[in-house]
């Protein structure tokens, strides 16, 4: 049995509720962890009677957005899927945006915990309603008296039991071929772009993708493409003033109320940008989504920017390395740690002061991640990189979405960690993950993949 053949039957201590309400409602973080393992149960009644029952609780947002996503519940035996919601009360839902953010229009539920006596009408940017359960104070009491548990971030799924039985080299066997599959679609994906602009801009934007981190990998994508490679070489000399600007990062007066060892620097860009802002500047709501909160301050859009601005400089020898055949990874992640820029290396916003200490503006995280998502495959494609090479790639930093994974499918970090080491592994629990969690909606209950473990051979 192949990976594909798997693929072709699915469907694409304890305290008092009186000493808790005297400091008000335990942090918001708290009550998600609550909600997130089942403490208040799975059964309610949304504000306007009709019966509610969660089938899956979904995965935890780590970004921006709905608190909970990839969750289905039954509402008067209607399965709606989508993000869930937890609020304190009704209330912030207004206070906090989310009736005119376009992020919460698939919101298929709202959880409040405080009742005000009065039913709120929970829209959406869409003036959709969105369906509202109150967890009542004897609820919340009991689950607060519960035992402790550490939060977790996934729940296990039924195919922990067969992986578990299932020899060592038989798992391997399963994750190389998800890699495998995985791969392929990575490297069709980067063709496609090559078709329509060439390898040098499929290139750019996929690398300007992985800068942008989770939370601003299509800021960042737009960007490359409204700001392109041959749009830069057109403006010689004003490429990173270029960028900044069609990012919306630049105005009359920063340089005014920068720091003074940066008045220089930021006014040239100005200047820079000014005669060529004509081409670029757009209506408003057609301005690039950037998300500025939730992240690191390493991690900021302004010096996503000037990473890719910086790269940009040394773009020869960049595309030389990444579409090298053979292709090595080594000489490649040496050279975007390497590289430097004499304000982004020291800085974290347009406006900061300088750092203390250099700080990478391409992590070996980062580019590991274009090596996985964009440029192992396309080598593999190419027959320039083995598989053999790609396995023998060691990370064993996972982030929240493989750990996720692991648990999901071997049932915990510990009993995952074999499986966690290496880059291509990685990309193989999240191909399993998505193929088969994410698509199904019953809480781990129809999907095929736990029995069809059981024939793997």
């Amino acid at each position: 049995m192949t990976y594909g053949f798997l693929l072709e039957s699915i469907w694409h201590p304890p305290l008092m509720l009186e000493d808790r309400v005297k400091a008000g409602l335990p942090m918001e973080l708290e009550l998600q962890a609550l909600w997130f393992s089942g403490a208040f149960g799975r059964k309610f009644r949304t504000t306007d009677g009709r019966a509610v029952k969660v089938v899956q609780f979904g995965e935890w947002n780590r970004g921006a957005g709905p608190d909970f996503l990839h969750c289905a519940v039954e509402l008067d035996g209607e399965t709606l899927t989508g993000p869930v919601e937890l609020d304190p009360d009704s209330d912030c839902w207004e206070v906090h945006g989310h009736a005119a953010n376009e992020a919460f229009d698939g919101v298929i539920l709202h959880v409040v915990f405080r009742p005000d006596g009065m039913r709120k009408f929970i829209r959406t940017s869409t003036n959709r309603e969105v369906p509202q359960v109150v967890i009542d104070e004897v609820r919340l009491s009991d689950a607060l008296n519960l035992p402790q548990r550490d939060v977790a971030i996934a729940h296990p799924g039924r195919c922990v039991h067969p992986l578990a039985r299932m020899p060592e080299g038989a798992v391997g066997r399963l994750l190389d071929e998800a890699a495998i599959h995985r791969a392929q679609l990575k490297a069709q994906r980067f063709l496609r772009a090559a078709d329509a602009h060439g390898r040098d801009e499929a290139l750019y934007q996929a690398t300007a993708e992985t800068l942008g981190y989770r939370g601003n990998s299509l800021a960042m994508k737009l960007l490359s493409q409204r700001a392109s490679l041959a749009v830069l070489r057109e403006e010689e000399g004003s490429a990173e003033a270029v960028l900044l600007g069609t990012a919306g990062f630049l105005s009359l007066h920063l340089h005014e109320v920068a720091p003074e060892d940066t008045r220089e620097y930021l006014r040239g860009l100005w200047d820079r940008w000014w005669k060529s802002r004509y081409r670029f500047e757009v209506v408003p709501n057609r301005r690039i989504p950037w998300r500025l909160s939730g992240q690191r301050p390493a991690n900021h859009p302004h010096r996503r920017v000037g990473a890719l601005a910086a790269l940009h400089q040394n773009w020869g020898r960049y595309r030389k390395l990444a579409l090298a055949r053979p292709f090595e990874v080594k000489p490649l992640v040496d050279f975007l740690q390497a590289i430097d820029h004499e304000f982004w290396s020291y800085r974290h916003t347009l406006g900061a002061e300088a750092t203390g200490r250099r700080v990478s503006l391409f992590g070996k995280s980062r580019a590991l991640e274009l090596v996985a998502n964009h440029l192992a495959p396309l080598a593999m494609h190419d027959g320039g990189m083995t598989y053999r090479s790609y396995r023998a790639i060691r990370y064993s930093a996972a982030n929240d979405s493989v750990k996720r994974c692991g648990i999901r499918l071997f049932g915990s970090q510990e009993r995952a960690a074999p499986w966690t080491r290496r880059l291509a592994h990685h990309q193989a629990l999240l191909q399993v993950y998505q193929d088969f969690c994410l698509e199904d909606f019953s809480d781990c209950e129809a999907c095929p993949f736990p029995e069809q473990l059981q024939q793997w051979r």
